[in-house]
């Protein structure tokens, strides 16, 4: 049987095959993508499950002149095969290569570029109004979105606007019953009720004023074709609501969908994922937070754990599993957690609010509000600090401590190991004044083991790894340990100091004094963004002590950093092992001048 996938390389390619074609075509794109992500890694079984409606849209729709966002992109692997990216799809999430989400600038048919979850329906209208604004009535404006997604308040913002317009505006609601961990919450089980037929008389879209339909088989290619046409010519705001399963077509990611959301490299012919050797491997901080919080909150019944739809990626899975009662998956609602957090300690809880650092820039207004305003106790661990790899710009964490700095009362930690983390949780519950965020990285600690008792951590105190004479360094979080390796590669390593500064709020200032009386040159170390960060911190310090020394601050700079894997985006970055030492050796031979 000929190939179909290798003579579509647009829409208008797609539109030429015959209706009775499209099956074929669907399973070549799926075997696609599987022999693709089996191999480079990436998003696998949100991208299995819309394979149909992918084919549906575009050969229904005109894109790009009708618009189509993908919320949160992680399933438009089909769609970007698609539109004109086969041939170079093996560089998905590669350095230089395309991105793993839809990005505008890759393309005339990424329409908006998303990696948060949400956001789609308030994009689509804003297009749609835009259209209608300029005369424009005929082209149509399409939101895929998921039933996690659309469970966020931002989801019901724009269906709220949306609902008392009358532009051409389609949402597909892709119900496949998970985001990436099992979606939770009142809104999923209604859409259960409505999947069995028992849900009550009045459809909460119809409420809306939305024109809906459904639910529909998501993978009945003539099925969604017929009703994609058909909703082409109804006017106005209108829902489909279509049923799919997350990883169809992979028996392994249909049966184990939140490990197949993103496996890593998998053998394509079974779904086996590859084993990766983990002997002597040092625990990830996630694990270290997870397994720790567990033990806290068995001595500590104040102890609760809140984390935004994202429990598995957290490891707050461990106290649900262990102890379901004081752990709270709350959905994609990261300012909802924030704010039950803060509810619940002003109740005499001890909240950990789990939030990934680039999650908690949609929370911004409601840490300041209603945690910091009001000086109340809340402890945010923020995971995937820093860069964090071929997930891109999207994801990498490098603002918060630039965002949170400038906040009154909350106190930075960032752990330069597992070991300090686990401490400055156990500090953290003990009781403080006020809030702190406690940020660290995705990957792995060192090789520290596991300790059974804790120490605390006095607030504000830094470190001083190891003494020197001309040259200071200055390190925040798990980056700092780059330092190590940079000393054993120096010579008259002997001249080199190292602190460990650890809180950037409270700064360490006896030991900051202390540092700047002895040393001539100081170099600040932090994988967050240079502007208003750690190294902007400790400039201040100087500026308003009146030290005249030279500070060099290495973080990242003023740009959006792309993907790549971790080491490539610190270099991007120039946050990376050559760069530091360079600096380092060619101030040494300032010094020795």
């Amino acid at each position: 049987m000929e190939k179909l996938l290798s003579h579509i390389n647009s829409p208008a390619d797609l539109k030429k095959l015959p209706l009775d074609n499209l099956s074929q075509l669907a399973q070549e794109l799926r075997g696609f993508i599987i022999d693709v992500v089996s191999t480079k890694e990436g998003h696998l079984g949100a991208s299995l499950g819309v394979v149909e409606l992918t084919i549906a849209i575009h050969y229904v729709f005109n894109a790009p002149n009708d618009k189509l966002i993908w919320d949160v992109g992680h399933q438009a692997y089909g769609h970007k095969i698609l539109t004109g990216r086969k041939d170079i799809f093996d560089s998905n999430r590669q350095i230089g290569g395309i991105s793993g989400f839809p990005k505008r600038s890759e393309s005339e048919y990424d329409d908006f570029g998303t990696g948060h979850s949400s956001t789609a329906i308030s994009a689509a209208l804003g297009m749609a109004l835009a259209s209608k604004l300029q005369g424009d009535m005929s082209k149509h404006h399409i939101a895929v979105v998921g039933d996690a997604s659309i469970a966020s308040g931002m989801a019901f913002e724009g269906l709220n606007h949306l609902g008392v317009t009358d532009v051409n505006t389609l949402i597909i609601l892709n119900d496949n019953a998970i985001g990436i961990d099992p979606s939770v919450g009142a809104l999923k089980k209604y859409l259960t009720n409505v999947k069995k037929g028992t849900a009550k008389d009045e459809n909460i879209f119809e409420c809306l004023n939305l024109d809906y339909t459904g639910p529909v088989d998501g993978h009945d290619m003539e099925v969604l074709i017929k009703e994609l046409n058909r909703l082409k010519t109804v006017k106005g705001p209108k829902l489909l609501h279509i049923i799919t399963t997350k990883g169809k077509g992979l028996k392994k990611a249909e049966e184990n969908q939140v490990v197949y959301h993103a496996p890593g490299k998998f053998d394509k012919d079974t779904g086996e994922r590859l084993k990766k050797s983990k002997e002597h491997l040092p625990p990830k901080y996630q694990d270290v937070f997870g397994h720790t919080l567990v033990d806290l909150a068995k001595k500590n019944e104040k102890i609760v754990g809140i984390t935004p739809a994202m429990p598995t990626g957290s490891s707050l899975k461990f106290m649900m599993d262990e102890i379901p009662e004081r752990a709270f998956d709350v959905g994609i609602a990261e300012q909802h957690a924030v704010t039950l957090a803060a509810g619940m300690a002003t109740q005499g809880l001890v909240p950990f609010c789990n939030i990934y650092s680039t999650f908690l820039q949609r929370a911004y207004d409601q840490v300041i509000h209603d945690v910091a305003l009001q000086n109340l106790p809340v402890i945010f661990c923020l995971d995937r600090a820093g860069l964090v790899g071929q997930d891109g710009a999207t994801h990498h964490g490098v603002f918060d401590l630039a965002y949170l700095r400038c906040i009154p009362n909350l106190i930075i930690f960032a752990p330069m190991n597992e070991m300090e983390l686990r401490n400055i949780m156990y500090t953290a519950q003990l009781g403080l004044n006020g809030p702190i965020a406690i940020r660290y990285p995705r990957g792995r600690g060192l090789h520290l083991g596991w300790k059974n008792h804790y120490e605390t951590i006095k607030i504000g105190s830094a470190n001083c790894i190891k003494e020197g004479i001309s040259i200071a360094i200055l390190s925040i979080g798990h980056i700092g340990n780059m330092v190590f390796k940079i000393l054993d590669e120096i010579d008259h390593k002997d001249t080199i100091g190292h602190y460990n500064m650890r809180f950037v709020k409270p700064l360490d200032m006896k030991m900051l004094h202390k540092i700047f009386k002895k040393y001539n040159h100081i170099i600040t170390l932090e994988d967050g963004c240079k502007t208003g960060g750690f190294g902007s911190a400790i400039l201040e310090f100087a500026n308003r002590e009146g030290y005249h020394k030279t500070v060099k601050v290495f973080g990242v700079p003023d740009k959006f950093v792309e993907h790549g894997t971790i080491p490539e985006t610190q270099a991007m970055a120039g946050i990376d092992f050559d760069a530091i030492h360079s600096y380092i050796k060619s101030t040494l031979n300032q010094c020795d001048q």
